[in-house]
């Protein structure tokens, strides 16, 4: 048997993370990828590993198992300490061989994926993480919203007479005798998220991130997924369920959050982009592929999409001829919604320090 804590981590991309910074096992090219994939939100990458572990004493060193399915979890769990996970399952039947477990660890706060019951029966601590980078991911999801509502890609920077009239306006100040000089530069099509429908696809921890800013934004939400959620649930996030078709007729914005399987891929085609409310913007920080780029591309055309905001791109680096990069309705940023890297960090350190007060 181990002396060491032995830690099972669901082989999820943000939890390797988790991985590298508690494996016992020195890994110099691992170390190396990790310091380069955080360059540039933190020089000192070695500095503050070290900080880390020493927060985390009692978890690291560990002996840690890496699982993909429910069969390699199982086969895990005799002797393991703790268990992180992103969407395995832990229940009666891995309770019922789990001999040494002392804590679950949820990347996350949607505990579906867990029978509390069982684990407060079991005696097994349950922990719970919001997690930081979806709290970012709605924020960017907002600033792309904001933007595309408040025009400012094609409004940027429009201060002077000659920048709006070489930008299409008619800028003249208004006769303030009889009325204040608002937007003496004229600029039409301004929006407001206030009183406006979004229609949410996919409510998981981002979506309800979403859900929660924007009943803050004073606007109506609508959701839709496979499996719809408690009632308790739908009242404290102030959504309301509606079918896929109903959804897309009726929402000014459509924030796509599905994840990126063979399932979704081309989930928004030609006939669901037509059935989408005149005008109305659509949302995606999800994968590009999601949407069908030559339907995206004809709707913006046409004018039936009123405009895009894109975080993840269809090419990595993109092209330069690109035709969404000429239309003044689309914002496209390069995968930078969960970010800085700092998010990351704290949430691995955070769990870091909660698998050592429970294994201390």
């Amino acid at each position: 048997m181990s002396k060491l804590p032995v830690v099972i981590i669901e082989n999820d991309q943000s939890l390797r993370l988790l991985q590298a910074f508690l494996d016992a096992q020195p890994n110099p090219e691992r170390d190396a990828a990790l310091a380069d994939y955080l360059a540039h939100d933190l020089p000192d990458f070695a500095g503050w590993l070290k900080q880390a572990r020493e927060r985390a004493r009692g978890a690291y060193p560990a002996e840690v198992r890496m699982v993909e399915t429910q069969e390699e979890l199982l086969a895990a769990l005799p002797g393991a300490d703790a268990f992180v996970t992103e969407g395995l399952e832990i229940g009666p039947r891995e309770l019922a061989v789990a001999d040494r477990l002392k804590i679950v660890q949820k990347h996350g706060i949607w505990l579906r994926n867990i029978d509390v019951p069982a684990c407060a029966a079991r005696g097994v601590k349950l922990m719970p993480l919001r997690r930081r980078g979806n709290m970012t991911a709605a924020e960017h999801i907002f600033s792309l919203m904001l933007g595309l509502a408040r025009k400012l890609p094609k409004i940027n920077k429009l201060i002077t007479t000659e920048r709006l009239t070489a930008a299409g306006y008619q800028p003249k100040f208004f006769d303030r005798r009889y009325s204040p000089n608002a937007n003496w530069a004229r600029i039409d099509g301004l929006g407001s998220l206030h009183g406006g429908t979004l229609g949410i696809v996919g409510l998981g921890e981002i979506g309800r991130e979403v859900a929660l800013r924007a009943s803050a934004f004073g606007m109506h939400t609508l959701y839709f997924q496979r499996t719809r959620l408690p009632e308790a649930d739908e009242r404290e996030l102030k959504v309301e369920y509606c079918a896929f078709d109903a959804l897309l007729a009726e929402s000014d914005w459509v924030c796509i959050l599905v994840p990126g399987v063979p399932a979704t891929r081309g989930l928004f085609n030609r006939e669901r982009l037509a059935q989408m409310k005149p005008g109305a913007r659509l949302v995606n920080v999800s994968r590009a592929d999601v949407v069908d780029r030559d339907a995206l591309v004809a709707g913006l055309t046409s004018g039936h999409l009123g405009g895009l905001g894109l975080d993840a791109f269809y090419d990595e680096p993109g092209r330069a001829d690109d035709p969404l990069l000429d239309f003044d309705n689309v914002i496209i940023t390069p995968r930078v919604a969960s970010q800085p890297r700092q998010n990351g960090l704290a949430d691995t350190e955070e769990m870091m320090v909660n698998l050592a007060r429970a294994l201390g």
